[in-house]
């Protein structure tokens, strides 16, 4: 129970091989936090202390009550950008920004609120929803995306913030000639550096990211940093999140409300990729109820620390991951390290170029691009393929919150597709005595009194049209006037399914037969157990097995028939 309350005692006690990783890696992550929060918080529309504000507080919190071990909570662009899209349509940051930060603050808590409140309700299982084919393409197209955004620092250009892919491409290609070469030299340093590290020089190789940002600080600072247009951090403002209780008075929640409930959910689904993400790679377990309920605390107790809305970055758990960190000690490491910069070391901090860190930030999005699996889903299935690439086109091309819905739906309608036609098929008995699909095997025999046919799927709204019309074709044709459906491959039965069963009993006990059931599992028969049409069928027309069923109808069977019968492939005909 203490474990399920407090799940951050999974993880402890540490082992000595995990925390020098974590260390190591949340070292990392507090150097790659700083430029990115001050970015992301402009983004939402808030001043820069605002995203150290953030990046201090939410992290370990996600962490502790969480259920991913790499994933770093955090402010990111699509979250920012619907921040800013829902808090502008009530005021303007440039007319009242003390009014601004006050809604960011409340707009927070009710996030947290809803997210909280369905982690409790367990709604966790959302996450399944989200398929194999839609993690992988938003991963890769998240990996691409990041990258993109970085170029900028890598080739010193002013790309406008925001731009989407197609701009960034059409921007650096009418700028080609205002490459800054310093800049670009210290990126690449940097990149080939980290690279080195890490495939070559493998005693040293988990600290590839950190020795490369330092040294890339260092060949910035000699080739002249500022001077020659290295652009760095810069001041960091040196204050601690200040306590302050959300004004939640009735106007703000109504108002807000709303968008708090959509953000509440793009983000749980946007952590829920990542964690999934990550885990394909770590082979950890991810518990979604567990991880709407971190995510839930991180940002309903961050909002009293003055921090706006969070959910999982993939940036940052791309750079933690590649880190090398083994449990969420690293997210608390990487926040107290944010503590240490803000206190004592603001004056060192402001030397690190962003070259370097962007040049790093593009090698973790560059391995968020899983080329193997991509690989096995273009040769395994058309329609996990196109998933894949509506998913990974719609988060370069649009929203990230429209990519992911998109690839969703996407497969939900190949879901249904496949499901929406089971496969019916008409049995007979072959000369070894066992029953097999007649297109398998022309030489089976059937029964010309007694129709066999065997259904493998469900019997729900979507399937009982194709379901129906093979069942038109046998009426149609055949002379049969009982039918004994073979039920074990059937996976549920619905309302409209069980309707529908009702209806073609009737038409068969109009012909002078009846419709028998063999094999049906218990959780096909709910629904009609539940709705009383189990009585209308007839409990004496369920069997346990084929066997049996067949001993039975044998005896409702015209025997003038039987006598003159050729085949009289069951045994109870070469009996009689």
């Amino acid at each position: 129970m203490l474990n399920k309350i407090f799940p951050f005692l999974n993880w402890l006690p540490l082992t000595k091989k995990t925390w020098r990783y974590d260390i190591v890696s949340g070292l990392t992550s507090t150097v790659i936090t700083i430029p990115q929060a001050i970015a992301f918080a402009l983004i939402a529309g808030l001043p820069p202390v605002y995203g150290l504000y953030t990046a201090i507080v939410t992290p370990p919190i996600a962490a502790l009550f969480g259920s991913s071990y790499q994933m770093i909570t955090g402010s990111t662009t699509a979250i920012s950008i619907l921040i800013y899209a829902t808090l502008s349509n009530f005021i303007n940051p440039a007319n009242n920004i003390e009014a601004y930060i006050s809604l960011s603050i409340v707009l927070a808590f009710l996030v947290g609120f809803f997210q909280l409140i369905m982690g409790l309700l367990r709604m966790g299982k959302l996450v399944n929803f989200v398929s194999h084919s839609v993690i992988i393409g938003f991963t890769g197209g998240a990996g691409i995306l990041i990258a993109f955004k970085q170029l900028k620092n890598v080739f010193g250009l002013a790309i406008p913030q925001g731009s989407p892919v197609f701009d960034i491409i059409k921007y650096l290609v009418s700028h080609i000639f205002e490459i800054n070469w310093y800049v670009f030299t210290v990126a690449m340093a940097t990149l080939l550096l980290a690279l080195l590290i890490k495939y070559g020089i493998k005693p040293i190789s988990r600290y590839h990211m950190l020795i490369a940002i330092i040294a890339g600080s260092f060949l910035a600072i000699y080739l002249g940093a500022n001077q020659v247009g290295i652009k760095t951090v810069g001041d960091i403002p040196s204050h601690l999140p200040p306590f302050r209780l959300p004004d939640l008075s009735y106007s703000n929640i109504k108002k807000l409300s709303s968008g708090a409930f959509i953000l509440a959910l793009f983000g749980l689904v946007e952590a829920a990729a990542i964690g999934k993400s990550i885990a394909l790679k770590t082979h950890q377990h991810i518990n979604g109820n567990q991880e709407f309920i971190g995510q839930g605390l991180s940002n309903l107790i961050g909002s009293f620390f003055s921090c706006y809305t969070v959910s999982g970055s993939f940036t940052r758990s791309a750079v933690n991951m590649q880190a090398g960190a083994k449990t969420p000690l690293s997210a608390i490491i990487a926040s107290a390290g944010l503590v240490v910069v803000l206190l004592v070391g603001t004056s060192y901090a402001s030397y690190l170029p962003k070259a370097a860190m962007g040049a790093v930030i593009i090698l973790a999005g560059y391995n968020l691009i899983d080329f193997h699996q991509i690989k096995q889903i273009l040769k395994s299935s058309k329609r996990e393929s196109v998933v894949l690439f509506i998913t990974l086109i719609g988060t370069l091309f649009f929203d990230l919150e429209f990519a992911l819905l998109a690839g969703i739906i996407a497969s939900f309608f190949f879901y249904m597709e496949r499901t929406s036609k089971p496969n019916v098929a008409t049995m007979g008995l072959n000369k070894s005595g066992f029953f097999i699909n007649l297109l398998r095997d022309t030489s089976a025999k059937e029964c010309p009194q007694l129709k066999i046919v065997r259904i493998d799927g469900s019997i729900y709204f979507g399937a009982i049209e194709t379901i129906s019309n093979y069942f038109d074709k046998i009426d149609d044709k055949e002379d049969n006037k009982h039918l004994l459906i073979i039920a074990d491959g059937i996976n549920f039965i619905d309302l409209a399914g069980a309707e529908w069963l009702i209806h073609q009993v009737q038409r068969w006990r109009q012909k002078g037969g009846a419709i028998y059931f063999t094999g049906m599992k218990l959780i096909s028969q709910d629904v009609i157990i539940k709705g009383g049409f189990y009585d209308k069928i007839g409990a004496e027309n369920f069997f346990k097995d084929k066997n049996s069923a067949i001993k039975s109808i044998y005896k409702k069977l015209n025997a003038t028939v039987c006598n003159s019968c050729k085949a009289k492939i069951f045994s109870e005909c070469k009996n009689s």
